[in-house]
């Protein structure tokens, strides 16, 4: 399982990722100010891939788009950099794993970030299992999505990805995925 800690940790160096460029940090800038279009700021800032960057703010969810009948308008997200404040200051207990499947993946996962794949395969389910948690049941991913979520491992994204199609913990189709609800989960969702 994931816990709050891994997750947060992802999020923020996620952004602390996103703050490391330039561009990124003057598009901010002007967006703290007052919502903009794209093609406001790239005559404002004089750069040429503004909608790029505006792309990878908006998918580390540091800024929100709206559509305007007559362009869309870009906005800092306010609520969300109030949460990552919130996780950045939060204060964090470390706990020892409890059962025997945390501390297996504990031997895998070291702050967030997958470690190189375990050969065992009991022990790579316990693994598959864990990355297939940063997935929801009931909602469909886009292959871009899939890519960003099992990004920053040492492991490649698409290797994992074909390994959690294998294993059958994500189904794919015309390249929207999803996940797939193991026999033992079906089961506890049939129990009264």
């Amino acid at each position: 399982m994931e816990s709050i800690q891994e997750n947060s940790s992802a999020n923020l160096l996620t952004v602390c990722k996103l703050l490391l460029d330039e561009d990124r940090l003057k598009i901010l800038g002007l967006l703290a100010q007052q919502p903009s279009s794209a093609e406001a700021l790239t005559a404002q800032l004089k750069l040429a891939r503004v909608k790029l960057q505006l792309d990878k703010l908006e998918a580390g969810r540091l800024i929100c788009k709206s559509s305007a009948p007559d362009a869309e308008h870009y906005a800092l997200d306010r609520e969300a950099i109030v949460q990552l404040k919130k996780q950045l200051f939060a204060r964090t207990e470390t706990l020892e794993p409890q059962s025997t499947e945390e501390q297996e993946l504990a031997k895998f996962v070291k702050d967030g970030q997958l470690q190189p794949l375990p050969i065992h395969p009991a022990k790579l389910l316990v693994v598959l299992r864990w990355l297939a948690n940063k997935f929801q049941f009931g909602v469909e991913y886009p292959e871009r999505d899939v890519n960003e979520r099992l990004t920053g491992h040492a492991v490649d994204h698409v290797t994992l990805r074909r390994l959690l199609i294998d294993h059958q913990l994500l189904a794919r189709q015309a390249g929207i995925y999803w996940r797939m609800m193991t026999m033992q989960q079906a089961s506890l969702e049939e129990t009264p």
